[in-house]
Parts: C-alpha cells; structure tokens; sequence
C-alpha cells in the first residue's frame, strides 16, 4: 500500500501482489474450504481451493463447495471495485457444473461482466488440475456504502471490515 495521492486512503498497488494478498481480509469460510488467493485485482481475481474435504457422499466436488469459491473470488473482485467508499455485498448467483472432479485442486478465475456504481456482477471459470471446465457461475454484488464512510475497512490496510446491514 502506498500513500493515496489526497494524503488521505492508501492507495492500492496490485502489481505488489505479495503485499496485497497478505493483508487480503479471510473469510472464516474461505478457511474452512481451504481457498487460498494466488492473484487479487480489481479485473481478475484467481484462488485455488482443494477438492478433498469439499466433496459429497460419492467422492466428487461439491456443487455448494464450487458455489462457494466463486462467491468468494466474485466478491473479492467486486470489493475492489467498490473500494474505498463500498463494499460489496452478494445478492445473486447462480452456477453450471460440467464435469465432476474427485482429486487435486480447483482453480477459480472471476473476470468483470459489468462494474457499475451500485452493482457489479462477474463471471467465474472454474477448472480442475487438468485446465478442463468443471464450472461456470456468474454473481452479482450490490455495493453499498461503507458505514460510517471510507475509512472504515473497505480495502486491506483500511482498518477492519465493516458489518453489512
């Protein structure tokens, strides 16, 4: 993070991307399913999440695990774009899966379809190990304002994030 050019936010240096993915805000969930984020920018967002542990009765991955990772990286890509003055707050997604996956790792990419000033929406590539398509998702993200205004944890380095409500 560098100095904001008002002297007042920091401004954010994507192309530091070890600084920004250590002070990338987790998500109690993202924990628990194992995502870990490998590129974080406001037009492309990629995490990887391994299939063991998010897998249904039969072994394959998880429709909801794959649900999972894509809220994550489109609401990631659309805090960013929401930054400094919103966040980002899901409101729809839906998904297509393709192929099941019962070994290695997942990888999500989420790429912009529309960023406007009050909605973001994004499409998420899922892939397996072998760069097939396992699933297809698109979400949309309100952007609300920050409570209490920008200070107040819109972005890694901010402070902490607020509460929606």
């Amino acid at each position: 993070m560098t100095d904001g050019a008002d002297g007042g936010l920091p401004a954010v240096d994507y192309d530091d991307q070890r600084t920004v993915l250590a002070t990338l805000p987790r998500a109690p969930l993202d924990e628990l399913m194992g995502i870990e984020y490998v590129e974080v920018r406001p037009e492309r967002v990629v995490a990887r999440m391994p299939v063991a542990g998010n897998t249904q009765p039969y072994g394959l991955l998880h429709g909801g695990a794959s649900c999972v990772l894509a809220e994550s990286v489109g609401s990631v890509a659309a805090m960013l774009h929401g930054y400094p003055d919103r966040i980002a707050v899901g409101v729809d997604i839906n998904a297509t899966h393709h192929r099941g996956v019962r070994e290695g790792h997942v990888t999500a990419v989420a790429t912009p379809l529309h960023r406007g000033g009050s909605a973001a929406t994004y499409e998420i590539v899922i892939t397996g190990d072998d760069g097939r398509r396992v699933c297809t998702a698109r979400l949309t993200c309100f952007l609300r304002p920050v409570p209490g205004g920008a200070g107040n944890g819109a972005f890694p380095g901010t402070g902490a994030a607020p509460a929606a409500g």
